[in-house]
């Protein structure tokens, strides 16, 4: 985690949070983060829940990744 807050310059947030049962839940904010997006790219987005804003970064693309994969298929 430490070298992905070097790498994209930004602090890592709370990778889990208490949910409203009590049990420990991921957070959004984190996955964001975690795939290379800027902040709020879907955790700002208006009416979004935490499940939709989940569901958006499961079937999201890493943008790191798309790259290099797009890189070497150019090549």
């Amino acid at each position: 985690m430490r070298r992905w807050e070097e790498l994209t310059g930004r602090a890592s947030p709370p990778p889990a949070e208490r949910g409203p049962r009590g049990g420990i839940r991921l957070t959004p904010r984190w996955c964001e983060w975690l795939m290379g997006l800027p902040a709020g790219w879907v955790t700002a987005i208006p009416g979004l829940t935490r499940k939709h804003q989940l569901k958006a970064l499961g079937n999201g693309v890493v943008p790191a990744q798309a790259f290099e994969a797009f890189r070497r298929l150019m090549d």
